[in-house]
């Protein structure tokens, strides 16, 4: 398939700047109106895509099963579709403070350092990628507390951007991180960050961007579909009698990288780490052998399953790295539904999607999501792939 038949116009109204939420309004000691923000994981809108009958459903249903016009589906209703033995697999990874601000020494210069992955623990090195690049050279130090306890030295450039630094922090690896991180604040994506009035992330922003189920370390940016799951939602569904399958891993910004190259055969994703336990093949490979539906979670998790799934349909244990692109055609070897969020145009991710639940349905549904005023992104609404 070519790029240019990824491309839709998006309102920049409808590119989601915060998870889906409740804002009240006070008034506070001084008599002056004021504004609070409360989330609501669960409760952004629902689309659902059913694969075999090509149909799209947006709206509640009433008690004949007659849409209501104007009531929209939310994500809760995403229970609706699933039944006692499916399996969701959820992508676990846990992201860290990754974007700093530092001093470059004698300018006082500040430079925006991104941490993309530690290289080796005991010489603190680290991959990064620093903003504005012209700016940093090797031998540069940067300082990144008033104190000036915490500085790196900039050791290697290894792209136009990038660079390895070398923190001169002596102490142990663990406190080392402890106090890195407390430096740092959420990764949130460029689009995300020049888009708001103030440029620098909050603590609130930090909890919002990551899944209630995060456990493991290692990345940059949220599996973002995995953000819409509050604890109540993932209680009613153990209670329904679904199973909860977890892999890892460690989403980097290859995602968010424009794509060069007209034939998308040609281009080449980042690589990116994962694991997939042997208790997750069991519960995954249990659940497709009942016959029952097995719901990837997101576009990493469907990257990490495909890379992962044998010939004969089943998954098995992975650990090591995989830069898989999956799109259209592709012949999908183990989940049979998927969610996923509304991306932007040319997107590795809507590419994906496309893979997963055809690309005239939907190239279809994104189009009545831009007509009715769906939100983009990684704060944005959810679309269910069925295959009924």
């Amino acid at each position: 398939m070519k790029l240019s038949q990824f491309k839709f116009k998006l309102p920049e109204e409808q590119i989601a700047l915060y998870p889906h939420s409740i804002w009240h309004e006070f008034k506070n000691e001084q008599g002056e109106n004021e504004t609070f923000r409360i989330t609501r994981r669960d409760e952004c809108r629902l689309m659902v895509l059913h694969r075999k009958s090509q149909t799209i459903d947006m709206y509640k249903r009433d008690e004949n099963g007659n849409p209501i016009e104007g009531e929209f589906l939310d994500f809760r209703n995403v229970l609706d579709y699933f039944d006692e033995g499916d399996t969701f697999i959820f992508n676990d990874t846990k992201v860290f403070p990754a974007r700093l601000y530092g001093t470059k020494e004698k300018t006082d210069a500040q430079i925006e350092v991104f941490l993309l992955r530690e290289l080796n623990e005991e010489m603190r090195l680290w991959d990064v990628l620093v903003e504005p690049a012209r700016k940093i050279r090797i031998g540069n130090k940067l300082f990144f507390d008033e104190s000036g306890s915490m500085v790196a030295e900039v050791i290697d450039n290894t792209t136009s951007r990038g660079r390895t630094l070398r923190f001169l922090y002596d102490c142990p690896h663990d406190e080392f991180k402890r106090e890195l991180f407390a430096l740092g604040e959420a990764p949130l994506p460029r689009y995300i960050v020049d888009a708001r009035k103030d440029h620098h992330a909050t603590e609130d922003d930090m909890e919002d961007f990551q899944c209630i189920f995060a456990k493991n370390e290692g990345a940059v940016t949220a599996p973002a579909t995995g953000l819409h799951f509050s604890r109540e939602l993932m209680k009613r569904m153990e209670i329904r009698g679904i199973n909860f399958a977890y892999i890892t891993l460690h989403c980097g910004l290859g995602n968010f990288h424009d794509i060069e190259v007209e034939d998308l055969t040609k281009h080449k994703m980042d690589s990116e780490q994962m694991f997939i336990s042997k208790e997750t093949c069991d519960i995954v490979n249990a659940t497709k052998q009942a016959g029952h539906h097995i719901c990837a979670v997101g576009t990493s998790v469907v990257k990490a399953t495909e890379t992962a799934v044998g010939t004969d349909g089943m998954l098995k244990q992975y650990e090591g790295w995989t830069n898989k692109f999956i799109f259209p055609p592709y012949e999908f070897g183990l989940a049979d539904t998927m969610i996923a969020n509304f991306y932007h145009p040319y997107s590795t991710l809507l590419m994906e999607t496309a893979a997963f639940g055809g690309y005239d349905l939907v190239m279809e549904a994104y189009d009545l999501a831009v007509k009715n005023g769906y939100q983009f992104g990684c704060y944005g609404d959810a679309l269910l792939i069925v295959n009924d």
